[in-house]
């Protein structure tokens, strides 16, 4: 099988994927790529039913020692976590953090997200010309804050954090993933220590006094993967959501007309939001420990690198009809942005609830905005993991 090289398609390819991977999709369900980020060779799994297939498919391991010692590859995160565990220490893991991030706790964070994001945007409107960038006023810094509620920690060094996370996940040069990583270990590993010394009512602390029924609780190391987990995943991805769901409203006036008229449509579009340009391009890695028939292909065992492009299933038109279509209306339910199986994502009730807060609150707030860039010329995130651009500068009218 030939190789697709995605590393070769450039910015047009980081700007607008959908349609080279329905390209894809039309030849099968099964392709060799050269990743842009590092050139690693993976096997990429499109459409929509062969995607859900693949992230439920206990053949294709989350756990890096099973990943093939030939791929250029390695693993940046601190500790080991629940995106890099098959049961059953997966099992284990999810059990005991969902005991402790539940839906009671996620929607007693709803005062403190509008209170947040009415700060942010009494400081974004405050701007004389009318003019932001809505990733640094307010999808960058509402994320930010609410993880810092759920850290038990004043605040972060933010700047520093966003670069580290940033570069961890982005950065095309292993060596600058890596120095990323490092940072950020050293970095969470004094907060935590801060939140031993001194426990609040937080998730962080509760997870770290807290056990099971069985008196089993997360060790240290686990800790910090947890730590690494709610910063990098849990901010990256409503980051992204909020920005990639303004964009889609503006640059789809009907839709964004169809919401200010009636915003109780605010929970559909955001399913909508998640579906046609969700903020999770590719999950995170799966290896093969055994042969895998995908489709008719056969993806060899022995750690192969196989990523499933969630992009590619929510615009699938074997399951959402008019897929490239931008439609608040209409029924998103079954889109995989966050996931399937055992790894579906355990912080998608929070990542909902931020962007319906957030995008509502925006729309409430400002009686006219546009886009004061051409949508060609916005600058998008790099890589295969994490959609969304890099700023959204827009003009308003308060």
């Amino acid at each position: 099988m030939d190789v697709v090289d995605l590393s070769a398609l450039g910015e047009s390819f980081t700007r607008d994927p959908y349609p080279v991977y329905a390209r894809l999709r039309a030849q099968g369900p099964v392709h060799r790529i050269r990743m842009p980020e590092g050139g690693a060779i993976a096997w990429l799994v499109v459409g929509y039913e062969a995607g859900r297939a693949a992230l439920a498919d206990p053949r294709l391991s989350k756990d890096w020692s099973n990943a093939s010692p030939a791929l250029p590859l390695d693993a940046v995160s601190s500790g080991p976590h629940m995106l890099r565990a098959d049961p059953p220490d997966h099992t284990r893991l999810r059990k005991l953090v969902a005991r402790e991030f539940t839906a009671r706790r996620v929607e007693g964070l709803a005062p403190r997200i509008q209170k947040t994001t009415d700060a942010l945007l009494d400081r974004m409107l405050a701007a004389p010309d009318g003019r932001a960038d809505l990733v640094e006023a307010l999808s960058f810094p509402l994320p930010i804050s609410v993880i810092c509620e759920l850290l038990g920690v004043p605040d972060l060094d933010r700047e520093s954090f966003r670069t580290w996370s940033n570069d961890a996940i982005g950065a095309t040069d292993p060596t600058v993933r890596k120095t990323a990583a490092a940072s950020m270990a050293r970095y969470l590993t004094t907060l935590l220590e801060v939140r031993r010394q001194q426990p609040g009512d937080d998730l962080m602390s509760a997870l770290m006094h807290g056990a099971d029924d069985d008196g089993d609780r997360l060790s240290p190391e686990e800790l910090l993967g947890m730590a690494w987990l709610l910063l990098v995943a849990g901010h990256e991805t409503t980051v992204n959501l909020i920005s990639n769901g303004v964009l889609a409203l503006l640059t789809h006036p009907d839709q964004l007309a169809a919401l200010r008229a009636d915003p109780s449509l605010i929970d559909n579009a955001v399913e909508e939001m998640l579906r046609y340009d969700g903020p999770v391009e590719t999950p995170t890695y799966r290896f093969t420990t055994e042969p895998v028939t995908i489709g008719g292909t056969v993806v060899p065992g022995g750690g192969e690198l196989v990523l499933v492009a969630l992009a590619d299933a929510n615009r699938d038109p074997a399951r959402f009809d008019s897929p490239d279509r931008f439609d608040i209306t209409r029924d998103a339910r079954g889109h995989v942005a966050f996931g399937h199986g055992i790894h579906y994502c355990l912080g998608a009730p929070l990542a909902r609830l931020e962007a319906r807060i957030a995008i509502g609150s925006l729309l409430d707030r400002c009686t006219d905005i546009a886009l004061d860039i051409h949508p060609a010329a916005i600058m998008w995130r790099p890589g295969l993991l994490i959609r969304g651009p890099r700023s959204l500068p827009l003009r308003f009218t308060r």
